[in-house]
């Protein structure tokens, strides 16, 4: 499976999962599996119409849900869990649409636009907006074209796509036109927020403003453990309180708390807490039956 400018690590273990590219900026997914889950790093920002299907987006503070027929943009730099199901029996099925850093910067040196103040850094949702609607489903029929698709039209598609969000959206200029790069910030406040997430230690790093190395060296410093131990203990502990104080069932924990699989999760829950997770749920229904005949 290609992909152009998204780092993610794919977490569920039975996914029929296919991607067609008809450029490296349009793409055209469907999965027919029970649940796809990936972590991800959006390194452009992304804009999504999803044809059929439900989407959950996780985010550091905040779950946005997308549901059949809903237009959204992901900005880029965004870290998130994505999980998406199929639908009343159809796949889930979504057409994307790549709006690189270098594409934009072309694009609106043509336009000659003044700089503008940069946008919030947010998920936005255009519903079922006809024209953009109108523009991502007129890509369909290419993917079912075995020629190659012209860059030219490509590019013409592209263009329209961010001329209707420049007409419907008064802050878009402010995100689209943001080319700056993560710099080096506060590493102990930023993996206290983002711990759950679970990419490659590199993309910590690129967000951090740190190589791989830097990293390395000031994530032991700061918290005294390797990475990988400290992450695994924050999950298990954010697990914990998911289970326990807001009653969540361990095949939906496990999906928001960085962990590969639901065995893999309560392997590692059961080592570190000497019990399962199921074992809370558990107790929590003996402990109301005392409490009612008490």
């Amino acid at each position: 499976m290609k992909i152009n400018s998204l780092s993610y690590n794919l977490t569920t273990s039975q996914v029929d999962f296919h991607t067609k590219y008809i450029t490296p900026n349009l793409k055209l997914s469907c999965h027919t599996d029970r649940l796809f889950k990936s972590d991800v790093l959006f390194e452009d920002h992304i804009l999504v119409w999803l044809i059929s299907g439900e989407t959950k987006i996780v985010l550091t503070n905040e779950i946005n849900w997308f549901k059949t027929g809903d237009i959204f943009l992901i900005p880029r730099n965004q870290l998130a869990t994505v999980i998406s199901h199929p639908v009343n029996g159809l796949p889930h099925k979504s057409v994307a649409m790549h709006l690189s850093k270098e594409r934009l910067r072309h694009i609106y040196t043509e336009l000659k636009t003044r700089p503008q103040k940069p946008a919030i850094c947010k998920i936005r949702l255009f519903n079922h907006h006809p024209l953009l609607e109108s523009c991502l489903a007129s890509l369909v029929p290419y993917f079912d074209v075995q020629e190659k698709f012209p860059e030219d039209i490509a590019d013409l598609k592209i263009r329209e796509a961010i001329a209707i969000l420049r007409n419907i959206d008064p802050e878009i200029d402010g995100l689209l036109t943001d080319f700056s790069e993560p710099g080096k910030i506060n590493l102990t406040e930023f993996m206290e927020k983002n711990f759950m997430f679970n990419l490659p230690l590199e993309k910590f790093g690129y967000l951090t403003g740190r190589s791989v190395a830097t990293f390395n060296r000031d994530f032991r410093k700061i918290f005294k453990a390797t990475p990988q131990k400290w992450l695994t203990q924050k999950r298990l502990e954010l697990a914990y309180y998911q289970l326990k104080e807001k009653d969540k069932k361990p095949v939906d924990v496990y999906l928001e708390t960085g962990f590969e699989n639901l065995s893999h999760f309560s392997y590692a829950f059961k080592k570190h807490f000497g019990y399962s997770p199921t074992d809370i749920k558990k107790n929590r229904k003996i402990l109301a039956l005392s409490s009612f005949w008490c």
